[in-house]
């Protein structure tokens, strides 16, 4: 009796897909230290479910695909999809995990998880502003979310042309995601 008790207490728990239509993910990095380039990532999917009670216990997925990836030149493209940088012919997934997010207003959080490239996984925390409060979350209308975060190329094995291409890339993720 006790056990279907709290299953009546529990809070609802609300799963959303995302909407690869109208998301986008771009990575920025400097170039020869007065310009900078920028990659595109048009196909992904993911899935997050989100609990407006207990914000903090996230579970979130999110797969790129690397072999999409457009650089906005077929040479850049073909160079960032080569074994000097991504290695998609053998990772064409890059992806992150997301383990704990926390609030730190009606709308902003950082969600703390583990983001995957070239099979190498590195911890990473995301600044994550909401269109909407999540605490308000009904299960029924999409969720929509800009995420930003920065990081060191050569940690995941991406060394190449250090003297041209900047260690640290800006990744920002506006991502829309539908009821499931």
């Amino acid at each position: 009796m006790a056990a279907l008790a709290s299953l009546a207490a529990a809070p609802p728990a609300y799963r959303y897909q995302l909407d690869n239509a109208h998301s986008t993910v771009t990575a920025k990095v400097s170039y020869l230290g007065v310009g900078s380039k920028t990659a595109r990532f048009p196909v992904m999917k993911g899935a997050i479910r989100i609990t407006p009670d207990r914000l903090g216990e996230i579970d979130l997925y999110v797969e790129l695909d690397a072999r999409a990836l457009d650089a906005g030149s077929k040479g850049d493209t073909a160079q960032l999809r080569g074994k000097d940088f991504f290695d998609v012919a053998r990772h064409p997934a890059i992806t992150f995990t997301g383990q704990r997010m926390t609030m730190n207003g009606p709308v902003s959080a950082r969600l703390d998880g583990t983001i995957t490239a070239r099979g190498i996984s590195r911890p990473a925390s995301l600044a994550v502003t909401f269109r909407d409060p999540p605490a308000r979350a009904s299960g029924r209308d999409p969720v929509q979310l800009r995420a930003t975060t920065t990081i060191n190329r050569r940690e995941f094995g991406m060394n190449a042309y250090g003297w041209a291409i900047g260690k640290t890339v800006k990744i920002t993720i506006d991502a829309r995601l539908m009821p499931s």
